[in-house]
């Protein structure tokens, strides 16, 4: 009851306007003025602190900054014409080098958004100026853009790190094969959907070369990364730093397409989504602070593990409750709010946290599709205006379908996601 009190209220909150982290931080605070002590209002600000007091935060901003610089230095136009070079001659090729630079670049960003904005800035009026089918146009680059959270590095697999204390390393790990895996089904659809349509004439030896030297740097960023920290060399939080001197070394010396006048924007943009993102934090510790006074996770974990209920049709429940609250917040939000819960019922069931982890993120990725407020959706939207949200979400829903179907295939072989972490420690 205490629970769905606080739900109703957050709920309420949201719907007149008030921004997430303010949202659950007056929930917070007046949950211990209501079921506490005035006098506990003392444990605010400590809590605060305890919630940024962590050295794998510090890669948060870092990633984020490394992303801004390769948003501006136009990275993404490269992979998309790197790929478009490559394989425009296959059915569907542009739809296919719209998904390789999506993944490539979300390799390099961690951001869904940076991703669909950056791919689909370019890949949206150069394939409808092709012929291809608009609503296949318009969901390729939204589905593409949602795999910048499940492809390492990923900013909701540090958050997720930071509250279940599980090994980032190995949570990057877990997204590689599934997140591939992705992005082969993506592109299996597209090739499928285009197997009828005009092809683009093969480019010449010389052009892809030509091409290949011209985006190597860029392609170098993701290996550097992900090869670094499974090789041990450093860990996720110094990859952080490497990268993003990686990208300020390639962006300004290399490619040329950032200058110092761009740096007090970027640095803007950086601060901004890292102080909404600590905010969220703050906000839901100290929701979960009242919520675990209560005992409510244990409640939660009691009501579960002692009502003998089949272990998968609570994670069919909980995947359902994902995808509805995916329908009106973002990941960040729903990740800090759900987990501290989902956590340890997930754990007493038997579940491996590092497989759930994937779910978790794949959920949040048809999240960032789904209506009325997934955000990749209004991106595509605010990019190719003369789109409407109708064609939008027609064009994703295939997409969408994949998803759930990759979903399922991690349920039935949760190796997918676990093998690579176990072989790698």
């Amino acid at each position: 009851m205490i629970l769905a009190g606080f739900s109703l209220f957050i709920i309420f909150l949201l719907v007149i306007g008030m921004p997430v982290a303010f949202t659950l931080s007056v929930a917070g605070i007046l949950g211990i003025i209501q079921f506490v002590d005035v006098s506990f209002l003392s444990q605010v600000p400590v809590i605060a602190y305890k919630t940024l007091d962590s050295y794998v935060l510090t890669s948060v901003p870092l990633y984020i900054l490394m992303s801004q610089i390769m948003l501006t230095g136009r990275v993404g136009s490269g992979l998309f014409e790197l790929g478009s070079k490559w394989m425009g001659h296959l059915p569907g090729g542009l739809g296919i080098a719209t998904i390789f630079a999506c993944a490539i670049f979300a390799a390099i960003s961690g951001s869904s958004v940076a991703t669909a904005v950056t791919i689909g800035a370019m890949a949206i009026p150069e394939m409808l100026k092709r012929g291809y089918d608009r609503k296949l146009v318009l969901g390729s680059v939204a589905a593409g853009g949602t795999l910048g959270i499940l492809i390492p590095p990923s900013i909701p697999m540090i958050l997720y790190g930071t509250i279940t204390d599980e090994s980032v390393g190995k949570l990057f790990m877990s997204g590689v094969v599934p997140g591939a895996l992705l992005t082969v089904l993506f592109i299996c659809y597209i090739v499928f959907a285009s197997w009828d349509k005009p092809r683009e004439p093969r480019s010449s030896h010389a052009e892809k070369m030509k091409s290949l030297r011209e985006n190597i740097w860029g392609l170098f960023l993701p290996v550097i990364i992900i090869g670094g920290i499974y090789t041990g060399i450093f860990t996720p939080t110094e990859a952080a730093a490497v990268g993003t001197v990686y990208a300020l070394a390639i962006t300004f010396f290399v490619y040329r397409s950032v200058t110092i006048q761009d740096m007090p924007a970027i640095l803007r943009a950086t601060i901004k989504t890292s102080c909404m993102i600590f905010s969220i934090m703050i906000g839901a510790m100290l929701f979960g602070y009242i919520l675990t006074i209560l005992q409510v996770p244990q409640a939660l974990m009691r009501l579960v593990t002692e009502g003998d209920l089949n272990r998968w049709i609570v994670m069919l429940g909980i995947n359902i409750m994902l995808l509805i609250l995916g329908c009106v917040l973002e990941t960040v939000s729903i990740i800090l709010i759900t987990l501290p819960m989902l956590y340890p019922i997930i754990k007493a069931l038997g579940f491996d946290p590092i497989w759930f982890n994937v779910v978790l993120l794949i959920n949040m990725e048809l999240a960032l599709i789904t209506p009325p407020v997934g955000m990749n959706l209004f991106v595509i939207k605010g990019i190719s205006e003369d789109s409407s949200i109708q064609d939008i979400i027609a064009g994703a829903a295939p997409f969408a379908a994949i998803m759930v179907f990759e979903i399922l295939l991690l349920c039935f072989v949760p190796e997918i996601a676990t093998w690579l972490p176990s072989v790698l420690k």
